[in-house]
């Protein structure tokens, strides 16, 4: 497994043919394995033409009343037994025992199920169609309940004879009985039950299906209902206008909302009557209350009538709440049948599905009357694979064994690392950037080391980062826990996703923060300190610290309490920032070494990567040794300044053997020759490779080629054909060799042609890249030190600001001083979290992953390959998992 870590695993073309009679079998099987990427073989063919669209179809259906059943269980809260995926999908120890026992459901089991399933799915939806419609029942004789008892005020008002008798008042109303377009009733006060009165005779009062009654001796009609409260104002203003005012319409608002049934959603409504003249205007009214999605109502002015009404209402509530009960306590004992299998018919038909889309991909073969499969694997599984397919054949009792032929081709495979749950985040980190060429030197492993160290110098404090590594921690404990929860938030998920790489920074952080001599912004005197401050001193007076020794480990803590702290501090992260960086460059270019000699490109190591390591040694390598010497050396006891790197470097290229401060003896000869050496391998790195390449290109055309890389294409494919010859006779038959052949023939792809001109363009753009960047890439990583720098200061003005000042001014007031300490501890905490750790580390994480992403992997890495997706019932299910968890 070796082999898929550092380098992506060797890949190989396989040939399948199946027989159609275990072609499921087969399929299954290899699902379980997670081996094979297949190749589409009907790419021409259309998607609702290939052999198996119909059982895929059918699935489909299945998956949806699935998802239906689900929605239902969930909106009834009944639970659902999860289903272990262990008995279900490939394990990482998978073995063939395993696998031979964990055979798949035949076809007719699989018809059983989809009809088990479909019969559930149409019980169950009868069910919840007369327990919604029961629900829509219920909510109207609710509302009309309502409505009853909220319109009775109406009803019941009457004007006392001194109100009636005043002409003033009677002067407000005003009748119309000739349909023009004077108002039929105009009031100054909106209150119908303050201004209406109602005319009493002997007669009995009209029918309540009419909705008439009598007003100052003229007979009106109204209607009563409901409707949004936010529409009232646009039905006013409806009636008003369609009506041309001749109307009274009053409402009652309704406090409580009224859940609709169908919705699930609460709504604030509100109970309205509407008085006018003619039964064709009451008909308009109708329409436009309906079309505002308001709902009217059979209400009675006469009291017996309205107390009938309201009993009958009851009664028909009182009845349809036991029958709401029976149906729902039907629904929920199928619901929980369901719920105990519900989640295994989900994985068997996900399977089934994915099992007829991948044969769907397959080509048939109507004279051998099998099916013809390829697709890429690692070529350390193809034993297992073999095993595995042999099995299958001889537990479904046919005679025809299924054939697997490797394929010899020039195609480039897919890249394949193995990772686990450590290594996996930090893969994830690599590929977001782009996939390694097939077998590259994997960026993911370094990184593993690399990413979090960058992220630490520049977050280094023990207390935040034992904060971060104390979360990840957590998470890691509660990971299988966290794993089963299907409705994740997002932030968290990409927290729990990269779980392993946040302990890791976490501590990385506590050892940068431990040599930083930081916690919390605070120092930590663990060892004796190098320094000694004078005993005598006048209060206000600087005094200078004498060094007496040298502090075993990590930054001395008298430096905490210096004036000079900040300049010593610059200056120190600052160079250190430029050393952590051309380390990391010179890492990174070294690996491209690697990949040349892995590939044989002798060209590419002379012409690429020695004048590459020379111009950036020569320039840089030098800078950081004279930073690691300015440092060694005792500037003080030599009664020297120390010289400025920054006009040395400046100086060296413009003006060449000059010094001005000299910081080792010889140092003119020295970057002279330096200088040198960085300009000749500008023009060697810009001209060796293509003229290089030219002259092989020559010499292949001279030798009878079109070019070189025909050339090379014949060289490997005599060495194929070697290959082939030995092994077809000692494992294979002749038919199956002639058919190898035959494939290696049809998968070569046309080798490029050699042009002069394009090599010559890319090999200029690749030295104005690498000589440019290699200035800017080392300018970049000053972001360390910036990003280190300013993590510090806030993270001790915050201290000042909260802490320190609190226990100044509150120590000595007692309990209510202690109260207050606390609590200002309590928003430092919050700010310590929220902005040092969260925002704070979010800002170094994104810098860590640029320095990665662009400064060392553009020294290496082409990433021109892509990702190996194997045919997995894992990935399947996963997927099929996520897709379902209710958003």
């Amino acid at each position: 497994m070796s082999d898929a870590i550092f380098r992506s695993a060797d890949m190989v073309l396989v040939q399948f043919y199946i027989a159609s009679e275990i072609a499921r079998e087969c399929v299954s099987v290899l699902g379980e394995l997670g081996d094979i990427q297949f190749r589409d073989m009907n790419k021409s063919v259309n998607a609702f033409q290939r052999s198996f669209v119909k059982e895929t179809r059918k699935f489909d259906n299945t998956e949806r009343q699935l998802r239906y059943l689900e929605s239902v269980i969930d909106k009834q809260h009944v639970p659902i037994v999860t289903t272990s995926y262990d008995d279900l999908i490939r394990k990482s120890t998978l073995d063939l025992e395993d696998l031979a026992s964990r055979q798949p459901p035949t076809t007719s089991q699989m018809d059983t199920l989809s009809r088990v399933i479909s019969d559930y799915e149409h019980n169950v939806r009868e069910m919840a169609d007369t327990y919604n419609d029961l629900l829509s029942r219920q909510f109207d004789l609710l509302e009309h309940r309502t409505v009853l008892q909220g319109t009775r005020s109406f009803f019941d008002a009457r004007l006392s004879p001194d109100i009636v008798n005043e002409s003033s008042e009677l002067n407000r109303v005003r009748l119309s009985t000739d349909g023009d377009e004077e108002s039929l009733l105009v009031e100054e006060e909106p209150l119908l039950d303050s201004r209406l009165q109602l005319e009493h005779s002997t007669s009995p009062p009209p029918p309540a299906a009419s909705n008439e009654m009598t007003i100052l001796g003229s007979s009106m009609n109204f209607i009563c209902g409901t409707i949004d409260t936010d529409k009232y104002l646009t039905l006013e203003r409806i009636l008003w206008r369609s009506l041309r005012g001749n109307l009274y319409l009053n409402k009652v608002p309704i406090e409580e909302p009224i859940r609709d049934p169908a919705t699930g959603e609460d709504h604030y409504r509100c109970i309205f009557v509407l008085f006018t003249h003619g039964s064709r205007l009451i008909e308009r009214c109708r329409k436009i209350v309906e079309s505002l999605d308001g709902k009217l109502f059979d209400v009675s002015p006469d009291y017996e009538e309205y107390r009938r009404q309201l009993v009958e209402v009851n009664d028909k509530l009182t009845d349809l709440d036991s029958v709401l009960d029976h149906t729902s306590e039907r629904l929920v004992l199928e619901l929980k049948e369901i719920a105990l299998e519900i989640e295994r018919w989900r994985i068997e038909i996900s399977k089934e599905k994915a099992i007829y889309a991948t044969l769907n991909l397959f080509d048939y073969d109507p004279t051998r009357r099998c099916l013809i499969a390829e697709g890429w694997m690692p070529k350390s599984d193809l034993s297992t694979v073999k095993s595995a397919l042999r099995d299958v054949t001889e537990r479904c009792g046919t005679d025809i064994n299924t054939v697997v032929n490797v394929i010899h081709t020039n195609r480039t495979p897919p890249t394949f690392f193995r990772t686990n749950k450590f290594t996996s985040a930090f893969q994830t980190i690599v590929d977001a950037y782009g996939i390694a060429s097939y077998q590259e030197i994997n960026p993911g492993l370094p990184a593993i080391v690399t990413f979090p160290f960058m992220f630490a110098i520049m977050f280094g404090d023990m207390g935040h980062g034992f904060l971060l590594f104390l979360a990840a921690s957590i998470l890691i404990l509660k990971e299988g826990a966290i794993a089963k929860m299907k409705n994740r938030e997002e932030i968290f998920d990409m927290a729990y996703t990269g779980r392993y790489i946040l302990v890791m920074m976490g501590l990385f952080s506590m050892y940068t923060g431990f040599m930083y001599n930081d916690l919390f912004s605070r120092d930590i005197p663990l060892f004796k300190s190098g320094w000694k401050w004078p005993s005598d001193f006048k209060e206000g007076q600087s005094i200078t610290a004498t060094q007496v020794g040298v502090y075993p480990i990590g930054l001395d803590s008298a430096w905490h309490a210096a004036e000079n702290a900040l300049l010593f501090a610059n200056s120190y992260k600052m160079k250190l920032s430029i050393l952590m960086g051309f380390i990391h460059m010179s890492y990174s270019l070294q690996l491209s070494l690697f990949n040349y000699r892995f590939f044989k490109s002798r060209i590419d190591i002379i012409g690429n990567y020695i004048p590459g390591f020379l111009f950036m040694h020569a320039i840089f390598g030098y800078l950081c040794i004279t930073i690691v010497y300015k440092w060694s050396v005792n500037w003080i006891a030599d009664n020297k300044p120390p010289p400025s790197l920054l006009n040395m470097l400046i100086n060296m290229f413009l003006s060449p053997g000059y010094v001005d401060e000299q910081l080792f003896p010889g140092q003119k000869i020295v970057q002279v020759v330096l200088m040198l050496i960085a300009v000749v391998c500008v023009p060697w790195l810009l001209l060796f490779k293509p003229l290089a390449l030219k002259r092989q290109n020559d010499t292949s055309i001279r030798l009878g080629y079109t070019d070189i890389h025909e050339a090379s294409t014949a060289d490997n494919t005599s060495l194929q054909t070697i290959t082939t010859h030995g092994s077809s006779s000692a494992a294979s038959t002749s038919t199956t060799a002639a058919m190898d052949n035959f494939m290696i023939e049809d998968y070569n792809e046309p080798p490029p042609i050699f042009d002069f001109g394009d090599v010559m363009i890319n090999q200029v753009i690749h030295t104005i890249e690498f000589c440019l960047n290699c200035v800017s890439h080392t300018a970049s990583y000053l972001r360390l030190w910036a990003l280190s720098l300013a993590h510090n200061q806030l993270s001790s003005v915050l201290w000042d600001m909260t802490l320190k000042n609190s226990f100044v001014e509150y120590s000595k007031r007692g309990f209510a001083g202690c109260l207050i300490v606390f609590f200002i501890f309590g928003l430092w905490f919050i700010l310590t979290v929220g902005v040092l750790v969260c925002m704070e580390g979010t800002s170094a994480m994104l810098h860590s992953l640029r320095l990665h992403w662009v400064e060392a992997m553009s020294k290496h890495f082409e990433g021109e390959g892509y990702q190996y997706t194997p045919f997995a019932f894992h990935d399947v299910l996963t997927l099929t998992d996520d897709s379902s968890a209710p958003k």
